[in-house]
């Protein structure tokens, strides 16, 4: 599915630039990369957020049309019209987070070693973050999967009007997958956003009051979010486990294809023989 994919290159984003300057900072106890890498590395997270936000939303309306929609499906979701989405996905990603250069918002943070979306710089931007950015999308997703759950429930207690498409076990295994996907990303990110809320009402009253524990601990819990996709789609997803051991399979053969090549080429270099002495060489050495 070309929204899955999506969602894995918004989760690589933070892994390939942000991360390892997180790292660099947590072993230098500050941030000593300048300015611009500063920028750069607050821009891709919060790229990579909101891009994720609106492609589990996507992912969520997707599901909803397959399932409950199933007869106009492929009409919406050809190949090309799931092309665009996926465009437009992205666009609004970008039109969503380029306002963050021109307010100032994207700061270095002592307490997470990251430069990150300041909360407290402006109240107005961060309750439009949060409204926008997280509440409207997971309401629209929580929307579309209590409609799948109704008509899933209706297949199974066998109530469900004769009119509609039956349900296939790979339908609902896949759905399963990415309603674990969503709920895990709410229960991840939901404690930052709620606290972003708090320090919006009153930056310069509520930001002393939060305990800096409490928004190291959420904030981590929410970037970690990443790295969890990966892990629900081996753990419910069977193709996707078939591929990771395929992988591994071949990382391990090859390991050891590289290492019996190099113990060959170190036993023929052993046991080759040196040269045989001709009678040529011996007439020679006579005449020497």
């Amino acid at each position: 599915n070309i929204f899955v994919v999506s969602l894995a290159v918004a989760d690589l984003v933070v892994a390939v630039y942000p991360y390892p300057l997180v790292l660099t900072s947590i072993f230098n106890n500050g941030w000593n990369l300048g300015y611009l890498h500063c920028q750069i590395s607050a821009f891709l997270m919060g790229f990579s957020v909101i891009g994720s936000v609106f492609n589990i939303t996507g992912i969520a309306i997707n599901r909803y049309c397959y399932i409950c929609h199933s007869l106009k499906y492929d009409k919406l979701y050809s190949n090309k019209n799931s092309l665009c989405y996926v465009f437009l996905i992205w666009i609004l990603t970008l039109i969503a987070i380029v306002p963050n250069l021109r307010i100032g918002t994207l700061q270095y943070d002592p307490r997470i070693y990251s430069c990150t979306f300041t909360q407290s710089v402006s109240s107005a931007y961060t309750i439009a973050v949060v409204v926008f950015h997280f509440i409207v999308p997971m309401i629209v997703v929580t929307f579309c999967y209590l409609r799948i759950w109704i008509l899933v429930l209706q297949v199974r207690w066998k109530v469900k009007p004769e009119n509609k498409p039956k349900l296939k076990p790979q339908d609902f295994r896949n759905f399963v997958t990415m309603f674990v996907v969503f709920v895990l990303f709410a229960i991840c990110w939901a404690p930052l956003n709620f606290i972003g809320l708090i320090v919006a009402s009153d930056p310069a009253n509520m930001v002393p009051r939060i305990p800096e524990w409490l928004f190291v601990v959420s904030y981590y819990m929410a970037y970690f979010n990443s790295c969890l996709n990966a892990i629900i789609y081996g753990l419910l997803n069977q193709n996707f486990r078939k591929e990771y051991r395929r992988i591994i399979v071949s990382l391990c053969t090859a390991k050891i294809f590289f290492a019996d090549s190099s113990n060959d080429i170190e036993d023929r270099i052993k046991c080759k023989r040196s040269p045989l002495i001709t009678n040529n060489n011996l007439i020679k050495v006579d005449s020497v």
